[in-house]
């Protein structure tokens, strides 16, 4: 970074070697030395600067790669786990834990569609790649059947949503204590209430003090198209509202 921009910087005072000379004398080369420069000066730095531009989106473009491949590996894992189990029932012959288990994944595969059909890219991404980020704090998910936001938020207030819910997951992350090898259990909830969208966040465990928990995610929707509620004082509980008629 630091190099790529002493480069332009350097192309560019250059430019003060031929504005000295025209300075100095004035003259038909040295104002066409002038004008030739100015413009291979700023051909370099356009280059450099489209230069940095792509290897930018190339890093960006390889971290996404990798975090999909790890989310990928991770749900692959996760049904190979499950078909193993049933197989397992199967063969010892119990119906009723083999019936059981397929309620699971059947219920694993209708929460992953009802993220899926919630329609923002950047908020469907998190929500399905989380598990593979946190080792601390487990993230239960509960949306309302048939729930889509992509029809009711701009793409922009779209990623303005999925900021806000990264940083107050990440609040509820880092608050508190946790002993080692244990991890916390959040609940996410997403319904409509009536003209609005209702974002909850319940915490299963202990929480050193709540209110600062309250109070941080307050300063994170400062601002936004959001409010944080508070409908039970003294726990680890906040509701966000999005409006929908903006």
């Amino acid at each position: 970074m630091k190099s790529w921009k002493s480069i332009i910087w350097a192309v560019m005072l250059s430019v003060t070697l031929p504005l000295g000379l025209v300075y100095w004398h004035t003259s038909l080369f040295t104002c066409l030395l002038l004008g030739v420069w100015t413009a291979a000066a700023l051909a370099l730095s356009l280059y450099y600067n489209r230069r940095h531009y792509e290897e930018e989106l190339h890093i960006q473009e390889k971290t996404l790669q990798q975090a999909a491949n790890r989310t990928l590996n991770h749900h692959r894992h996760d049904w190979m786990n499950d078909l193993q189990v049933l197989y397992g029932y199967i063969q010892l012959g119990k119906p009723d834990k083999s019936v059981q288990c397929v309620e699971r994944i059947k219920e694993r595969i209708a929460l992953d569609s009802r993220i899926s059909k919630l329609g923002i890219p950047s908020l469907v991404f998190y929500l399905h790649s989380f598990r593979t980020y946190s080792s601390t704090l487990e993230l239960e998910v509960q949306i309302e059947e048939g729930l889509q936001l992509d029809d009711k938020l701009t793409p922009g207030r779209g990623d303005e949503l999925t900021s806000v819910i990264m940083q107050t997951v990440r609040a509820y992350q880092y608050s508190g204590m946790v002993s080692q090898g244990d991890t916390r259990t959040l609940r996410l909830g997403f319904i409509q209430d009536k003209g609005d969208i209702l974002i909850s966040f319940e915490s299963r465990g202990e929480h050193g003090n709540p209110e600062l928990l309250q109070g941080q995610i307050y300063n994170i929707v400062q601002g936004k198209i959001m409010k944080a509620e508070q409908s039970k004082p003294g726990e680890a509980y906040v509701e966000l509202r999005v409006p929908l008629e903006m």
